[in-house]
């Protein structure tokens, strides 16, 4: 019988968001691909440290229990299967219950999220994500980040940014035009219509049947720790904020924290909350936020036609 995976809420990630592969990719970078696979070899019992999607995906995982299992996180990598043993062993050292995978060889790994019905895509590899958002998946890449995790947190906390990120950017796209007295009048107007839903909407949607899924489990079992919490954490204010909530009125979602912050600099907040994973389309918002919480770019929307897309690519780009 062939497993269900359209039945679970499935993360994908690259090793390069799950673990730190800096020193790896260098030797891929300065050496060729050769040295690289033979350096890989070399230290294949050599455990890699935790990369900055590291906190949520050992969370999300830890949500199941023996009798409920309602989240999967598969593994999407450019490496092929010998160069990527070292990362199933770090897997394994960490007891992390990922035993799927996809090995492509320096080909785009995102293709295969339909296939596994992911919700996500995590990468630190900046052009396969730009790539995979053009084509309309969801996806992010990761920020280097200074977040400590505290192995004795047994919450799952996750901020997301709204427009661009939760909802589409039609009316983002009045605010940058720097019409910000028509956005106002705008989204007023507007204030009792949805906005159409944008790139990590499903993500989002899905993370709110998790909360259900956790309240009905600790419910039941007093002894299981898990919780999650969700905010967002956007640069509307007042009036415009109506709008927001109008648009979780209507898929029935329901958040925890809600910032409406009317450019006050994100990080003010977020270094409070302290999320294990923080979404925003802005590169601007998230290089402030990275120093205190593990942060992920997604490259949508008018915001980002307006930067240079091949910033921090050549860091990044992982194999």
């Amino acid at each position: 019988m062939a497993y269900k995976i359209e039945e679970k809420i499935v993360i994908a990630v690259a090793s390069s968001a799950l673990f730190d592969l800096e020193e790896s990719h260098r030797v891929f970078q300065d050496q060729g691909e050769d040295k690289y696979r033979i350096y890989q070899r070399d230290n294949e019992l050599k455990i890699l440290g935790q990369g900055v999607a590291f906190p949520l995906i050992k969370r999300l995982l830890n949500i199941n229990t023996e009798s409920t299992q309602p989240v999967e996180v598969v593994l999407l990598s450019r490496n092929d299967p010998d160069t990527g043993l070292r990362v199933f062993k770090s897997i394994e050292h960490y007891k992390l219950p990922i035993s799927r995978a996809v090995f492509v060889t320096g080909n785009n790994p995102f293709r295969y999220m339909e296939a596994f019905n992911a919700s996500l895509f995590l990468s630190a590899n900046s052009e396969d994500v730009e790539k995979a958002v053009a084509k309309g998946y969801p996806a992010g890449c990761i920020y280097p980040s200074e977040f400590v995790d505290n192995e004795d947190d047994h919450e799952l906390r996750l901020a997301f940014d709204f427009d661009g990120i939760v909802a589409d950017d039609s009316a983002e796209t009045i605010y940058q035009e720097g019409k910000l007295k028509e956005f106002q009048i705008h989204e007023t107007k507007n204030a009792n219509e949805p906005l159409p839903q944008g790139p990590l909407f499903r993500f989002f949607h899905e993370i709110s049947k998790l909360q259900k899924i956790v309240s009905e489990i600790r419910k039941n079992d007093p002894s299981y720790k898990m919780k999650i919490r969700v905010a967002i954490a956007t640069a509307r204010n007042a009036p415009a904020h109506e709008r927001v909530i109008t648009t979780l009125r209507k898929f029935d979602i329901r958040v925890d924290e809600a910032f409406f912050l009317g450019g006050i600099d994100k990080a003010r907040v977020l270094s409070i909350f302290q999320p294990h994973i923080f979404f925003d389309d802005q590169k601007s918002h998230i290089e402030s936020v990275a120093k205190v919480a593990p942060s992920v770019h997604v490259p949508f929307g008018i915001t980002n036609l307006k930067v240079d897309l091949d910033v921090h690519q050549t860091t990044y780009n992982i194999v």
